[in-house]
């Protein structure tokens, strides 16, 4: 019964509202009262603070700059090798595994499109089909900066406005087509393991997505679809960003997509719904025995053939 009121209110609430003047709050300098929130949310949570850059509290003039601390140095080893991808983000896998067709999984019974999540890009879709997944939620408690899976450089960036509807289990259990309409972040990468896009799902109180090469793209919310392309390697205003470096963050939590071409990666086995995920562990290897293809698809992004 509880459950079904929660999904209930999901409805009936006012999230643009509650999202916007979360956000607001959230970058407020409060002194005393921004101190108190943020010991409150870390002990409800369990916040892990021995694992960031600033441990202590009154580091933090905002609950924002609480929210998207950095960690210590060094503490989210990369998996070196050069056939091997590493999780992005801190969190657990909410799905995982094999695109059918067209359609990704969100949770049992429920499966959403590759257009649908992809803003009816039919195009790029067709890209993705038949390929591979991961669906990896950040809960409050979590590191909330996003890191590259492999070196990428990036071709395309398209911002979908949408609902605000939370991210968590019991939403994804019962709110068909959960992450192909609330507000993301859609990311294109050519990589040596084939084209990846990484999705950045927007939900209730966050307060925005920001990305390392551009800041906040949904300060505004305009309502409106926006697509910026960007130039090859190493030429003005090219984005290519290594294996592990930070490409963007949540003000507040939610959920980062993965998507990556058929018959290129093979997921780490020991991956699976309900995993913990930290950033830089093993989330997949290239299927080839060796790395010709990656040296031809690397030589592709950098203009070398």
């Amino acid at each position: 019964m509880l459950e079904k009121i929660k999904i209930k209110l999901q409805y009936l609430l006012p999230k643009q509202g509650l999202t916007q003047l979360a956000g607001w709050l959230a970058d407020q300098k409060a002194a005393g009262f921004t101190q108190l929130m943020i010991k409150l949310f870390a002990k409800f949570y369990k916040v892990d603070m021995a694992e960031a850059k600033e441990s202590e509290f009154s580091a933090y003039s905002t609950f924002n700059e609480f929210f998207t601390r950095p960690l210590k140095q060094n503490i989210r080893p990369i998996v070196a090798g050069s056939n091997q991808l590493a999780l992005p983000a801190d969190g657990v896998i909410s799905q995982l595994g094999l695109i059918i067709d067209d359609q990704i999984l969100q949770a049992k019974g429920h499966s959403y499109s590759l257009a649908a999540l992809l803003a009816g890009n039919y195009i790029l879709a067709e890209q993705f089909r038949n390929g591979l997944f991961v669906t990896t939620y950040l809960s409050p408690r979590d590191y909330h900066r996003v890191h590259m899976p492999c070196d990428g450089l990036l071709t395309e960036m398209i911002y979908v406005p949408g609902d605000l509807f939370s991210v968590n289990q019991l939403t994804a259990t019962n709110v068909p087509n959960l992450f192909a309409r609330n507000e993301r972040l859609i990311c294109i990468f050519e990589t040596a393991f084939g084209k990846m896009a990484q999705i950045l799902i927007g939900a209730t109180i966050v307060g925005s997505i920001d990305t390392s090469w551009c800041g906040c793209v949904n300060n505004q919310r305009e309502g409106i679809i926006k697509r910026w392309t960007y130039p090859e390697k190493d030429k003005t205003g090219a984005v290519y960003l290594k294996k592990g470096e930070e490409m963007g963050k949540f003000k507040l939590g939610s959920t980062v997509i993965n998507l990556f071409e058929s018959n290129h990666i093979k997921l780490n086995s020991t991956l699976e719904q309900g995993s913990v995920t930290r950033v830089g562990e093993l989330l997949a290897e290239s299927i080839y025995p060796n790395t010709k293809e990656q040296t031809h698809q690397q030589n592709l992004i950098d203009g070398s053939e």
